[in-house]
């Protein structure tokens, strides 16, 4: 078992559960636990699950449920939300959830917090406590809150000094600050938090965030030093051909969320025949593609040419394909790429088709 891919550029996974049109969201939950024991053989640093809701595109709504399952499925991989979004819930509530987690599985827990909702306007009102006032602009606050829960920070006199969140044991889940905007990095700055940016979601703003972070951090209790990871969807395969043919799925899919269409992930097949009658339109992209498609050697190229720009050790993988086979094949092939050495690159691929 490989310690981690590679000792210059570690890699890690993002999975939201994508539901294949024709399967069921129950098929993508149990995929994503195939693909959690996958990645766990091949050496990937970390494994998130993101929370949507109301979306039949996407299958995990609560990612501390699957967690809770895929932490008793691998061995070594750290397990994490990417994220838990923290306006739908109490800070108490979500400290109570996590500890839970690290006592299962010390030490291998990671609780990465965003404010997006997660869903449209009605799914944020639905799953809202109190619907007779707006919902207050106060994650700040929540931040701060569920920080003290986690290190029993409160101040003495702070009504809340005194509870103690079971399960009680040493150390406690890695908070991490995610998000796709300037705002996010800010945030983190303010926190001392470890900082994830959603490139693949939102690629503008990339350089001047991860920068913006970088350049405002200073040490916290949470960090001696800044520490900085981007998400990125990366569609791997043989030939540049095939990698091509299967990205029509998730070009498809950024199409028809911009439209408000939420339906399963479509095949490659009806994929390019939707995209031809949709006609051309430009995505928003920045300095780097939202998705890197192409053979291993390309891909790994292309993602430490833009880890070295950023400064950045880390890189968070995020893979969308109809065919479950193509995307865990994906990973493999990422990872075989990123192995020191072709032996290895052997032996880690070999490792996976014997837990398939």
């Amino acid at each position: 078992m490989k310690e981690n891919l590679s000792g210059e550029l570690k890699l890690s996974v993002l999975d939201q559960s994508p539901v294949p049109a024709g399967s069921t969201p129950a098929d993508a939950l149990q995929n994503s636990i195939a693909l959690a024991r996958l990645v766990d053989e091949l050496g990937y640093t970390r494994f998130w699950m993101s929370e949507h809701h109301a979306m039949d595109t996407l299958a995990c709504t609560a990612p501390e449920i699957m967690l809770a399952r895929i932490g008793a499925e691998t061995r070594r991989i750290r397990i994490g939300s990417g994220g838990i979004m923290l306006p739908h819930y109490t800070p108490l509530k979500v400290a109570e959830v996590f500890r839970t987690l690290h006592a299962l599985y010390p030490g291998r827990v990671d609780l990465g917090i965003g404010r997006a909702p997660g869903g449209g306007p009605v799914e944020a009102l639905a799953l809202k406590r109190d619907r007779k006032t707006r919902m207050l602009d106060d994650f700040p606050e929540q931040v701060s809150e569920l920080l003290a829960f986690l290190g029993h920070d409160f101040p003495a006199e702070h009504p809340f000094a005194g509870i103690r969140v079971s399960p009680e044991m040493p150390g406690g889940p890695d908070v991490w600050m995610l998000g796709s905007s300037m705002w996010s990095a800010a945030a983190a700055v303010e926190f001392g938090l470890p900082y994830s940016f959603a490139h693949f979601f939102s690629p503008v703003h990339t350089r001047a965030a991860i920068e913006t972070y970088r350049r405002g951090f200073s040490a916290s209790k949470y960090r001696g030093e800044a520490e900085a990871t981007v998400a990125v969807g990366v569609i791997c395969a043989e030939t540049q051909e095939e990698a091509e043919f299967l990205s029509a799925s998730v070009r498809l899919l950024q199409r028809r969320i911009r439209l408000g269409d939420r339906r399963p992930v479509a095949s490659p097949e009806d994929s390019l025949r939707e995209l031809r009658l949709l006609g051309e339109m430009p995505m928003e992209e920045g300095e780097w593609p939202r998705y890197f498609v192409g053979t291993p050697a390309r891909v790994r190229e292309q993602l430490e040419q833009m880890a070295a720009a950023l400064g950045i050790r880390e890189l968070i993988v995020n893979t969308i394909v109809w065919d479950q086979a193509k995307r865990l094949r994906s990973y493999e092939l990422l990872a075989a790429a990123f192995s020191r050495n072709v032996e290895e690159a052997g032996e880690a691929v070999g490792a996976a088709a014997r837990i398939d």
